[in-house]
Order: structure tokens, then C-alpha cells, then sequence
């Protein structure tokens, strides 16, 4: 199990954002839960944007006007005889606060609220509440995460992030409508946050590090390329002559069993495999070392996956992290990939 205020933490590297000067008191709290927190960022984020301004957005609207408004719509109104009326159906567009981010805003608000959390946090939660009455809400199970961002927008990104993070991997609904809370956040959302954090903090604690998410093409003799998948690395590091892939795995279970014998996940291997030598070709030059590491998050079983292998050319490493400590262990563990992996100075 992952400590909450480790959870607070990687939050941080994923979205520094959480590192300015109004969500430092997070840092300092006790959460009886993951969605007590997620709750407490939620809150502080959107009384920030409140002081900036709710975004807008056109709001297309649709109805029967005695005076003459945007666009006529002259088929609706034959059908619905408003001319007897002395109207016509309209179209047009309001500038309004009802904007799609803002109802999914609102809707994790609401769902917390009626969620295992804090009375003080229900309390702030209910007072901010009050800024979004003209805002619509939605069902939970039917938003469209694919938001566009823009400089407009952009303050919207960690606040939509926690949303989904509370709505896909904190809370699920009843059937009578009411809102329990998960064990904890599901194996996939966790893995995208797992894999955003290890980026992250690399990019912010060594800068003199290339650190980025990059993708390697697949290296083809006779450059047909239709039809073969993408390969999106987790984290590439890249210092002086060396180049180091780490695929970031999160897992219940961590290694895989067959008769009783614990081995590596035969996919996760391969995939690394994969990056490494592409990236190897794609690079052909001798000067330029190339290695890769499966990273997974350390679970409770006792066999843990570790080891490394020496494959053609290239070192293939098989570790954990462990998350169940207090941060400054973490940072020593990735500290220490930079140093044995890379090279780099603590």
C-alpha cells in the first residue's frame, strides 16, 4: 500500500502546479484517504481559479423567441406552428460559465461530497459548489477526458487530471445512486500517474539530463512500416553517450507464474527488448551505448522481479520501486538509477 502523502507527492512531479505557494499547506495535512486528498487539491485548485475567473465558453442554444436572435430556424418553426404564436425558433450562441471542464468540475465536486471524506473538506467543497449554479452536471459515466487546452485553458488541465483521477480510480457509484469508496486507485490509472512521476522527476531533479517520453521508430530493411504499432517509451534518458529506457510497470502482481516458478512478464520483456534495439539501430553509432530497465512498482509478495542481462550488446535490467516508504527513499532509489544507469553525480 502506498502512504497517502506519497500519492500527494507524486502528484507533485506530475503536475508542478502543486508546487506553488497555494497548495503548500497540502503538503502538511493528514487525509484519512485518497479521496480526502484528492479533494483537498480539487479545493484549493478550483478557489484559485475562481480568483482568475470561471472559463467560457459559446453555449449553442435553441428556442421559440418573440424577438429575432441569432440564426432562424425556419424548418423547426414551420413544424412547431410558431408563427401562430408570433415566434420563431432561434439559434444562438451564449457566452456562458456552463462549459464542458466546468460540469465535469462540478460533477467530482458533487460526487465527493457525497463521498467518504472529511466534514471540512464536504464544507469547503459545499461553499465553492455555490459559484457553479448556473453550471450543468453530468453523468459520471459518459464524459468525454478528451479535453482540448489552449493558453486560455490551461490552468484546467490539473484541475480536469483530478477529476478523472477521482472519478475513474477513487470512486465508484451504487446502484441506488450512492458513492462508495475504492480499495484504492485501479491498477491503469495509478500506472499512468506511476509513469508521469518517474518522468517528471527526472526532468525536475536532473536537469542536465535529457529526460522525455519519446517515441522510437521501428527499424525496417526494406522501410515497409504499414500496420506496425507505435512504440511509446515511458521515460528516456539521455546523458553524455549513454541512452537509457525505463518501461514503468504497475502491477498487482509483478511477476508472472507457471508450476510454481516466478519469472519476468514475457511481454514486458519483449517490449523492452524491442525499444532497446531500435533504438540501438536508429542511433548506429559505437560511440552511443544504448540500455533499457523494466521498473516495477514493488508489491508485498515475497518474490520481487530483479536481475540483470546482457543481450547481444545491451544491458536489459529487471528492478522495483518501492513506494512504501517515506519520499526520501524514493528519491534515493531513482537517484540511483541516475548514477549506476547513467553515470550522473548524486
Amino acid at each position: 500500500m502506498i502512504p497517502i502523502k506519497n500519492i500527494f507527492y507524486m502528484l507533485s512531479y506530475a503536475f508542478q502546479v502543486l508546487n506553488e505557494q497555494g497548495f503548500k499547506s497540502i503538503e502538511t495535512e493528514k487525509f484519512e484517504n485518497v479521496a480526502d486528498l484528492c479533494a483537498a487539491i480539487l479545493a484549493k485548485g478550483v478557489s484559485k481559479q475562481l480568483k482568475q475567473g470561471l472559463g467560457r465558453e459559446y453555449i449553442e442554444h435553441s428556442e421559440q423567441l418573440s424577438a429575432l436572435r441569432g440564426r432562424i430556424e425556419i424548418t423547426e418553426s414551420v413544424k412547431a406552428r410558431t408563427m401562430l404564436k408570433r415566434q420563431m425558433v432561434c439559434t444562438y450562441d451564449e457566452f456562458s460559465t456552463n462549459s464542458y471542464m466546468n460540469r465535469i468540475i462540478k460533477t467530482t465536486m458533487g460526487l465527493l461530497i457525497r463521498s467518504d471524506i472529511s466534514k471540512v473538506r464536504k464544507k469547503e467543497l459545499k461553499k465553492l459548489l455555490v459559484f457553479f449554479g448556473e453550471v450543468d452536471t453530468l453523468d459520471p459515466h459518459l464524459i468525454n477526458w478528451n479535453q482540448q487546452y489552449n493558453r486560455n485553458n490551461q490552468t484546467y488541465r490539473m484541475l480536469i487530471s483530478i477529476c478523472y483521477l477521482v472519478i475513474k480510480g477513487v470512486l465508484q457509484t451504487n446502484s441506488d445512486g450512492s458513492v462508495k469508496l475504492m480499495d484504492f486507485i485501479d491498477e491503469q490509472r495509478m500506472c499512468r500517474l506511476y509513469e508521469k512521476f518517474i518522468l517528471e522527476y527526472f526532468k525536475k531533479e536532473y536537469p542536465q539530463i535529457k529526460a522525455s517520453a519519446s517515441q522510437i521508430p521501428w527499424i525496417v530493411d526494406d522501410g515497409v512500416l504499414e500496420m506496425l504499432p507505435i512504440m511509446q517509451s515511458d521515460v528516456m534518458l539521455e546523458y553524455g553517450n549513454q541512452v537509457f529506457i525505463i518501461d514503468a510497470k504497475y502491477y498487482a502482481h509483478n511477476m508472472q507464474v507457471q508450476y510454481d516458478a516466478y519469472s519476468v512478464h514475457s511481454g514486458n520483456l519483449y517490449q523492452i527488448f524491442t525499444y532497446v534495439k531500435n533504438k540501438t539501430a536508429e542511433l548506429n553509432d559505437p560511440e552511443k551505448t544504448v540500455s533499457g530497465m523494466l521498473l516495477y512498482a514493488k508489491t508485498d509478495e515475497m518474490t520481487q522481479p530483479i536481475g540483470t542481462y546482457k543481450m547481444t550488446g545491451n544491458i536489459i535490467s529487471v528492478s522495483t520501486l518501492d513506494l512504501d516508504c517515506d519520499f526520501a527513499g524514493i528519491a534515493s532509489q531513482l537517484n540511483s538509477v541516475a548514477e549506476c544507469y547513467l553515470g550522473v553525480p548524486a
